[in-house]
């Protein structure tokens, strides 16, 4: 019925879909062994002109982020103080906090695009962004990215989306994205593989694209209602994974985000985000798209308070 409503008629064109469909599968089976490749090679061969970026350091880390850490951790912590160190915008649970120092974000800007000069083998992040990086092919899940996800992000995510395994998210997809005039500009509609994402500015000089908010995917509205919100560097916005959201085009300068896809299993494992189906699972490297599969003699065991 959906390729029928886009225009499908003749048993051809069904076919050639069809072909097109299982190609796609192939290629993204074929995706995490040729990130796995590339990052052999980049471990021995890429010279880093910044190397203390990639282990976090509490300096890298603005103090109001650390002080609203210290305010989640703290005993007696809820939702509503939570809030008052927090941008909200709208009624679409969209936030914007201080993460990192500016000094932190030039000297990490400075390192990727030392990297984008280098001959190393690049990954992209999606077939949407055609300029970025794929941090974990850098070496940066272990020494910063889960430390940030695991010491930092989840005492604020457990507060802010208990519902969406924001106290259990245990694993991430990490890259960076670029937009500049003749590259990539913007971003149309998406939801993210993800059930929570953070997007923070990390610079340079730019005017425009500022990321704007729908519907959230699964409850969509006869008339979307849209929601501007502009880029602050070193600045994150934490939303939901679902939320439909873009990026408008920029009008000049050059642009870079970090963007962090954290997924809680616990969510996941039940229901597929992207099919919404139960997951039917395919062996993978890494954190793969951060679904688990219990071990055999794993029995379940009932317990009296929700995981989540």
């Amino acid at each position: 019925q959906a390729l029928r409503e886009r225009g499908c008629r003749s048993e051809e064109q069904f076919r050639e879909v069809l072909r097109e469909i299982e190609a796609e599968v192939q290629r993204r089976k074929q995706l995490i062994h040729q990130s796995v490749e590339r990052r052999a090679i980049i471990s021995k061969c890429y010279k880093p002109k910044h190397p203390e970026v990639y282990t976090l350091q509490d300096s890298f880390l603005a103090p109001e982020f650390l002080e609203i850490v210290r305010f989640c951790t703290s005993p007696g912590a809820d939702l509503q103080g939570l809030l008052r160190y927090l941008e909200s915008f709208s009624d679409k649970r969209i936030y914007r906090l201080p993460v990192f120092t500016e000094e932190f974000c030039q000297a990490f800007v400075d390192e990727l695009e030392n990297f984008e000069q280098s001959d190393m083998p690049k990954g992209r992040p999606n077939t949407m962004n055609n300029y970025g990086v794929l941090l974990n092919e850098l070496g940066m899940d272990e020494p910063f990215l889960t430390p940030l996800r695991e010491r930092f992000l989840r005492p604020i995510t457990a507060l802010l989306y208990p519902e969406l395994g924001g106290a259990c998210l245990d694993s991430h997809r990490a890259f960076v994205v670029k937009y500049a005039l003749h590259e990539d500009l913007d971003l149309s509609s998406h939801y993210d593989n993800a059930e929570v994402t953070l997007n923070i500015s990390l610079g340079k000089e730019f005017t425009e694209g500022n990321l704007y908010f729908g519907d959230f995917n699964q409850d969509p509205s006869p008339v979307p209602r849209y929601t501007e919100v502009e880029h602050v560097p070193a600045r994150g916005l934490l939303h939901r994974g679902g939320q439909i959201h873009g990026a408008l085009p920029i009008a000049s300068g050059e642009r870079w985000n970090l963007i962090v896809w954290m997924r809680s299993s616990a969510v996941r494992n039940q229901l597929c985000p992207m099919c919404h189906r139960k997951p039917e699972l395919v062996e993978a490297e890494g954190f793969g798209d951060g679904f688990t599969e219990p071990l055999p003699e794993e029995q379940p065991q009932t317990v009296d308070l929700c995981a989540l």
